[in-house]
């Protein structure tokens, strides 16, 4: 019995190590996506002004299945997307990308708390997406909750909260109190990121990522950058 408890032990140890040696080999040599930040930007910008067209072409039932068989034994996304968990705000759709094309973090406010920032880290340093846009949008819920002050239950505060910063820079503004915070909300998360070390900021200082700011027009469908990609 001794030995059989002996033997589990040493088993689950080796299996820990060879984890971790995996990882730590996957996160300091990932190999790139296969485009640029400024490709990737293209790629999408291409693909937003097809869904504003009505002309999709990467999310018909011929190229979702064509895809999902392609990346199914794995996945090079070239682009982040942080977005809103807003049901009208899909990225693949409004981007027009098939399966596997973007990887999609989606809270609401597009907050970013530490485990949205792994879920990016690891898209970056394992899978080797070169962009990240962060993605704000028209009538959020969630930023003009935060502009009304509300008093929400449960964690719902918590989300509030995160928001507030963003309402307190653009108060007192001219124009729309809510796009207006919807705006810096969407610049401050991309200005955390591209402060949040070390795998992103240092990504950025190397050249290999960039990071850039978007806000999603609900009624013409149109994306519209709110800040230019790093030189």
């Amino acid at each position: 019995m001794k030995t059989r408890r002996t033997f589990n032990r040493l088993a689950v140890l080796a299996c820990v190590m060879a984890f971790a040696t995996t990882g730590i080999h996957s996160a300091s040599a990932h190999e790139p996506s296969g485009v640029t930040a400024d490709e990737a930007l293209q790629r999408l910008e291409k693909g937003n002004a097809r869904f504003v067209a009505g002309h999709l072409s990467s999310t018909t039932p011929a190229t979702i299945a064509a895809s999902r068989r392609k990346v199914a034994q794995g996945q090079k996304p070239f682009a982040i997307i942080v977005g809103c968990s807003d049901s009208r705000v899909g990225p693949e759709v409004i981007f027009d990308q098939r399966v596997g094309d973007i990887f999609v973090i989606r809270t609401a406010g597009e907050v970013v708390d530490p485990v949205a920032l792994g879920s990016i880290e690891y898209a970056v340093a394992h899978l080797g997406s070169p962009l990240i846009v962060v993605l704000g949008h028209e009538r959020c819920g969630a930023v003009a909750a935060a502009v009304a002050g509300a008093k929400e239950p449960g964690h719902i505060a918590t989300v509030l909260k995160a928001i507030e910063p963003a309402v307190r820079q653009t108060k007192g503004q001219p124009g729309d109190a809510v796009d207006n915070a919807v705006r810096q909300q969407a610049l401050d998360v991309e200005r955390q990121l591209q402060n949040a070390g070390p795998i992103l900021k240092q990504a950025v200082q190397s050249g290999t990522l960039k990071i850039v700011a978007a806000r999603y027009d609900l009624d013409s469908g149109e994306v519209s950058l709110l800040s230019a990609p790093q030189k």
